[in-house]
């Protein structure tokens, strides 16, 4: 089994966190949101990962394309880097690693997360993970016939057809066939508002008599924005929590300070005088002083005093002192 992983956007909607850092590499709980997509794919299909493929932007660098592999490695796969340094579309995006689409592979995009349980239809030519949803109005959904089987796919349905939403994850038995009907679509440059999408690639094949099924998971997490991203970051802290992980690093350090769980807190973070909790994530080497701080994600080398936080998100090397009670602080920010 395969992972193709497009993530070519920085995330403009999470800026300033995205300018230094690409959004898939932004930590939840401690860990980077592409960690634990492909984390949690390999846990849904049971199967052996052969190579996981990331799809960037050149411009990412160097050091991202080293933490990407090494994100593979970790699962006992091979990293592969391809680029797309135009944005055509999802389907151009998924071409962009057309050399590693070869037998079973699952496409996923990297500014989601989610909890499933279920056994993967590896009968099937394809399975679309979905999540039923309240407004279906917002999302791109799935229409079954009676056997449970997609038969349609409506975006943004006006009229209520379904309520399971695609989520972006998507399973297909044969890599060499997707790569087929995406070849096609840039051969004969099918586009939709100047981009290449993989819908019209599923259409043809769901059109030729291929079967489509449905995975629905049970949580379906965004990253798309701040407050979404710091409300991810709660939710996967309390699955955590009760999972029963362990999320404080052993060096941590707690002077005269209260940790109310669920919390991450990472190597070599300091707590002084501090209140710390419920929901927050706190990265490797950051200090806490005289600081009351709950539902809030910190990154890795930053200070923070005299606070009194809620629903905040701070960056890398950032420096914060105030008395501010909701704020989102980019790399290398400093409010004293």
């Amino acid at each position: 089994m395969k992972i193709i992983v497009p993530m070519a956007g920085r995330g403009s909607r999470l800026r300033p966190h995205t300018l230094t850092v690409p959004k898939p590499l932004i930590p939840i709980a401690g860990k980077p949101i592409v960690h634990r997509l492909v984390e949690d794919i390999a846990g849904v299909i049971n199967q052996e990962i052969e190579e996981i493929a990331f799809i960037i932007h050149r411009s990412f660098g160097a050091p991202v394309e080293k933490d990407l592999v090494a994100i593979a490695e970790k699962l006992g796969a091979k990293g592969t880097i391809y680029y797309q340094d135009e944005p055509l579309g999802t389907g151009h995006a998924i071409m962009c690693a057309k050399e590693s689409m070869s037998g079973p592979i699952v496409v996923a995009y990297a500014d989601t997360l989610f909890r499933a349980d279920f056994t993967l239809d590896t009968t099937a030519d394809s399975v679309i993970w979905v999540k039923q949803v309240d407004d279906p109005s917002a999302f791109g959904v799935v229409q079954l016939n009676d056997k449970k089987e997609i038969v349609d796919f409506v975006e943004k349905p006006k009229d209520f057809v379904s309520d399971l939403a695609i989520i972006g994850i998507y399973y297909f038995k044969s890599g060499e066939t997707l790569r087929s009907e995406l070849q096609y679509l840039l051969d004969n440059n099918i586009v939709k508002g100047g981009e290449y999408q993989l819908t019209d690639a599923l259409e043809n094949m769901k059109q030729k008599g291929m079967k489509f099924v449905p995975g629905k998971v049970d949580e379906w997490m965004d990253c798309g924005n701040k407050n979404v991203t710091v409300d991810t970051n709660n939710r996967m802290l309390n699955f955590l929590h009760a999972d029963g992980h362990n999320m404080i690093a052993t060096s941590a350090t707690v002077e005269n300070s209260e940790i109310i769980q669920p919390c991450y807190i990472g190597e070599n973070v300091v707590l002084k005088n501090s209140t710390v909790g419920p929901n927050v994530s706190l990265g490797d080497n950051t200090t806490v002083e005289n600081t009351t701080i709950k539902n809030s994600l910190v990154q890795t080398n930053s200070v923070i005093k005299n606070a009194k936080l809620d629903n905040a998100m701070i960056g890398n090397n950032a420096r914060f002192d105030g008395n501010f009670t909701t704020i989102s602080i980019g790399d290398y920010s400093v409010l004293e």
